[in-house]
């Protein structure tokens, strides 16, 4: 493969199609040779780096969980992670615009420590994320992007409420628990 953070877009293909299969090791492979540019664009849209941060792991997450669907005959890799995360800060964006046009607004740069520990704790998460089984994992991805109420998801997931709530709770719990391990 291509040097160290800089990979060629068949070797992103490739590691895409194996993130589909729940490789950890080739998600962060992604994860170093494209955190740079996406933070770098989220960043340039939010000018904060708070927000740029939520950004990349709503971005990852989203990787994570959709790298099955990426299409290479519609876009290269970069250019389809570039757009998850454009389109992620831009809906930020135009939920709360005052929030964005603080003088306050900090920028940080992608060496900023900060930044570093983000990337520890997405790829903690990840990997918490991929013990789970399917169900689960798409229970609390669908609640999550969604924000769907328990009622909702019960109908979404053909279980009756009690199911649904618990299920989250267990989730969520078996979460933290593997975060905190």
């Amino acid at each position: 493969m291509g040097a160290q953070g800089m990979l060629t877009s068949p070797e992103l293909i490739w590691l895409l199609a194996a993130v589909a299969k729940g490789d950890a090791a080739a998600f962060e492979r992604v994860y170093q040779a494209t955190a740079a540019k996406l933070y770098g664009v989220a960043l340039r849209i939010v000018r904060r780096a708070d927000v740029a941060h939520e950004v990349m792991v709503g971005t990852y997450l989203e990787v994570w969980t959709t790298a099955g669907a990426f299409d290479p005959a519609a876009a290269s890799p970069l250019t389809w992670m570039l757009a998850m995360a454009r389109n992620r800060a831009i809906d930020l964006v135009r939920a709360d615009p005052q929030k964005f046009t603080d003088e306050d607004a900090t920028i940080a740069a992608p060496s900023d420590p900060a930044a570093r520990q983000m990337s520890d704790e997405l790829k903690r998460l990840l990997a918490c994320m991929g013990r789970l089984d399917e169900e689960r994992r798409r229970l609390v991805l669908t609640a999550y992007y969604s924000g769907h109420s328990r009622d909702e998801l019960a109908a979404e997931f053909h279980q009756p409420v009690a199911t649904v709530r618990s299920g989250l709770r267990r989730t969520l719990f078996d979460i933290q628990e593997c975060l905190k391990a």
